[in-house]
């Protein structure tokens, strides 16, 4: 096959690049990991691979590995193994459960990333905005969906719509849909053209599964009911998995995520507003609580700022902090050196 025919069998699965592997060695999408090793997909077949010897040493740091949505380089044999993995030009992480610092790779590669959320008990804008925090750096963009619109009077869809825009700001796209409808295929129809990628994120019992069926066209994915008391649901997606779309774009379908831990590397640009408040207190050091010339809390006295959305930045920044130092004493002790003490916290000084 020559380089041209494979280059555009590669992007219809989301392949930007214009080389080829040297020879012996072929390109391939991952599509599913799995405990017995990958599904891989090269543009025309879907085959199964192992991780080469490499990529199972103890200790490699986990986000070397092989995940969904990679392109890897594949050597032929029984089985195939995955030798590479190619540059990444966008990551969706977390940090993984648990006190031992890791990122927890949710996805790569991809342009979008849908983050559904019903409009029933699942309804939680905080929760969204920590979405988006993961999202910032990812490299991809977010586009909020909210589901099961059926289940509101067209007001307090309005409503709920003009509560997350306030949360999240104008720039990011929020769409009321009904996952269950084919319209819902035609309306998201401009994030999955042919090549692109999108990452369907949410809580269990959102509406993940239905929604990837309707994108779909076919009853695919399982599916389960929600517990009416909080709107949770069962996971009926076990684990991450690339799937090619009528559209030509590729979903990758996700487990519902409980726990939404931050890396440590986010910048919270989110609330670039309240940080530009901050930087307007008299004090360069200010706490925002009772000292004077606090913009902060003027701004939260004359109704300017929600204080929802106030403590919800306080506990997002001060979870981005613990985790940022967590991550630099890992740092420090594969440096095998100690980092520079940190100075005295600075005496209280007026701004220029």
């Amino acid at each position: 096959m020559n380089t041209s025919v494979a280059i555009d069998r590669l992007r219809r699965i989301g392949w930007r690049g214009d080389a080829l592997p040297p020879p012996g060695r072929r390109l391939a999408r991952v599509v599913v990991q799995h405990r017995a090793g990958y599904e891989l997909h090269d543009g025309e077949h879907l085959f199964g691979a192992q991780p080469a010897g490499y990529f199972l040493k103890r200790g490699l740091d986990p986000a070397e590995r092989p995940a969904v949505g990679d392109f890897v380089e594949v050597e032929d044999g029984r089985p195939p193994h995955i030798v590479a993995v190619q540059p990444r030009r966008s990551v969706l992480a977390r940090a993984a459960a648990g006190e031992r610092y890791a990122r927890q790779i949710i996805a790569t590669n991809i342009d979008y990333v849908f983050v559904l959320t019903g409009l029933d008990a699942d309804f939680n804008p905080a929760r969204i905005e920590r979405y988006l925090a993961l999202i910032e750096g990812s490299g991809a963009q977010p586009v909020v969906l909210l589901g099961k619109r059926d289940l509101r009077t067209p007001e307090e869809v309005a409503v709920a719509v003009e509560t997350v825009h306030a949360r999240v700001g104008a720039a990011v796209p929020v769409h009321a849909i009904n996952a269950k409808d084919a319209a819902t295929a035609t309306l998201l129809a401009p994030y999955l053209k042919p090549g692109d990628s999108a990452v369907l994120v949410g809580s269990s019992g959102a509406g993940k599964s239905t929604l990837t069926n309707t994108l779909l066209g076919t009853e695919a994915m399982a599916t389960g009911t929600v517990r009416e008391r909080d709107g949770r649901g069962r996971h009926t997606t076990t684990r991450r998995a690339l799937l090619m779309l009528p559209s030509g774009g590729c979903l990758i379908d996700t487990p519902g995520m409980r726990e939404l831990k931050l890396t440590g590397e986010e910048e919270l640009e989110l609330f670039a507003d309240i940080e530009a408040l901050a930087a307007q207190c008299r004090f360069a050091d200010c706490g925002h609580g009772s000292e004077p010339g606090c913009a902060v809390q003027a701004a939260l006295d004359r109704g300017e700022l929600s204080p929802e959305r106030w403590r919800h930045y306080l506990k997002l920044r001060d979870e981005r902090e613990e985790q940022a130092a967590t991550l630099e004493a890992r740092l420090r002790r594969e440096r095998g050196h100690r980092g520079p003490d940190r100075p005295h916290g600075p005496h209280r000084r007026e701004r220029d």
